[in-house]
């Protein structure tokens, strides 16, 4: 995050960005660390839509980044679906590093949300993110009609960055595979 001044939704919410990420790349370990990886992710992903997203457009603020943010979260929840495997995980891992500084770069709606709320508004989201429940979790969906589903919810999420990513030669160009 650099030495620019960083608000009190970037900080709390990048933070929780570094443990879902530390939980995911264990998520090979046992039931339990993937258990509470999903809800997690889960859990952060209801904190950006229920919470800080409604927020900022009851402000009049919609962030450039929002559609690209939710067709990210729709391809995770879709990567968290069925039990772990080494692929998801690497796939999770993907997204995650191309997704997060959507959300706390500089420009990036946790910065939106610190400088342009009021605050009174900053201290209610503040309160509400710090009591958000973790969500029930379904067990792990084991069938293969899964998988073309997630295929294709990856590829929505990577579609919209495919040209910066050839522009940049980058090697996050092809979306990784599901299974």
């Amino acid at each position: 995050m650099g030495d620019e001044k960083v608000g009190p939704i970037r900080r709390a919410l990048a933070e929780d960005h570094r443990r879902i990420e530390a939980l995911c790349e264990r998520g090979l370990e046992s039931d339990e660390t993937w258990i509470a990886f999903r809800s997690a992710l889960l859990r952060h992903i209801g904190i950006e839509e229920k919470i800080v997203m409604p927020a900022l457009r009851a402000h009049g603020i919609d962030p450039d980044p929002v559609k690209q943010i939710r067709l990210d979260h729709s391809a995770f929840a879709g990567l968290v679906t069925p039990p772990p495997s080494a692929d998801r995980i690497q796939a999770l891992l993907g997204l995650l590093e191309v997704h997060d500084p959507l959300e706390e770069g500089p420009d990036g709606m946790y910065t939106l949300a610190d400088e342009r709320l009021p605050e009174a508004e900053l201290a209610d989201v503040l309160a509400r993110i710090a009591s958000a429940p973790e969500p029930p979790l379904a067990a792990p969906y084991r069938g293969e009609r899964a998988f073309p589903a997630i295929e294709r919810l990856l590829e929505a999420a990577y579609a919209p960055r495919r040209a910066a990513l050839e522009a940049a030669a980058d090697p996050r160009l092809t979306p990784p595979r599901a299974r």
